[in-house]
């Protein structure tokens, strides 16, 4: 119960020293998930948003829901495509479903298809 001045004192300038480098610590761990979570799922987006922004007529996407389907006209004021799914078959769909932009990129179809050499 008998505390000396001396540790009390130590006591006190170790807790103001606590309090600041605790601070210090939850600004580091901020930066770090700004920079490894936050900026990355940012960057992510814009190109996400400038793919479907730059679509056009002809280009080849895959939905929300998995449709694959090829952009047959593009509605601006209403910001909804009308896409072939099949042969004649014609839908509406809003912009923001877009998930992703196939043309010009590698389609997943694409990849388990690769002829692999018979080995003897």
């Amino acid at each position: 119960m008998f505390i000396s001045s001396a540790f009390a004192a130590d006591m006190a300038a170790s807790s103001a020293g606590g309090v600041s480098s605790m601070i210090i610590q939850l600004l580091l761990i901020f930066a770090i998930f700004y920079l490894l979570l936050i900026r990355p799922q940012q960057k992510r987006i814009k190109e996400h948003e400038a793919k479907i922004n730059a679509l056009k007529k002809g280009d080849e996407i895959i939905t929300g829901g998995g449709i694959m389907a090829k952009v047959v006209e593009i509605n601006e004021a209403d910001d909804e495509l009308k896409v072939e799914i099949a042969s004649g078959v014609v839908i509406r769909i809003a912009r923001s479903t877009v998930r992703e932009v196939l043309t010009g990129d590698v389609k997943p179809a694409d990849n388990n298809n690769k002829k692999t050499k018979n080995k003897k």
